[in-house]
């Protein structure tokens, strides 16, 4: 199972590429590397499919749910870039939590007894962390983004009333700039 520390610096980085709007646009470039990505996603998954084709057992099961988790990890980091949406990175951040819990859940049957019983529950917290981790990230951004407008939004009711100040033409040009400065 993937450390505390490891999940946190993932979502750490993809916070910050979310608010730091470093995400490509939908553009023909960004729909071509979101197939590249799907497509070298699917190779890479039956490559690992293969060579998982040699075990047997236990081992056999984890490797392939360790070679769906790269799979699903890749696909879902695509197709969040590719939309560049708060839904997306959400959706992809609770899309690699459960494959992530189907991953420990694999590894857990070659447990037994207690032991079996204590890491599928790690697993399960693990995952109930991780989409917890999710929902509320996605909180923090859409209330960081409210609050970013309703700044902008007193901000130009300032600039606005500095401008009732004045008369005529200067008064137009005044509230046309303040409209413009603050996307009105």
């Amino acid at each position: 199972m993937k450390s505390a520390s490891v999940r946190a610096a993932s979502i750490a980085v993809l916070l910050l590429w979310i608010s730091t709007g470093a995400a490509q646009a939908a553009t023909k470039e960004a729909k071509a590397l979101y197939q590249q990505a799907k497509a070298a996603a699917a190779a890479e998954f039956k490559a690992a499919g293969a060579r998982c084709d040699a075990m047997t057992g236990n081992p056999k099961d984890v490797c392939i749910a360790e070679a769906k988790v790269a799979r699903v990890r890749a696909d879902a980091d695509a197709t969040a870039q590719y939309r560049n949406t708060l839904r997306a990175y959400t959706k992809a951040r609770q899309d690699i939590a459960n494959a992530d819990y189907a991953l420990d859940r694999k590894r857990c049957d070659a447990l037994t007894g207690n032991e079996k019983d204590v890491c599928v529950q790690r697993a399960k917290a693990i995952r109930t962390a991780a989409l917890a981790d999710a929902k509320a990230d996605k909180k923090v951004i859409e209330a960081r983004s409210n609050a970013r407008e309703d700044k902008r939004i007193a901000e130009y009711k300032v600039e606005a009333e500095k401008c009732d100040a004045l008369a005529g033409t200067a008064k137009d040009q005044c509230v046309s700039a303040a409209k413009t400065q603050f996307g009105y």
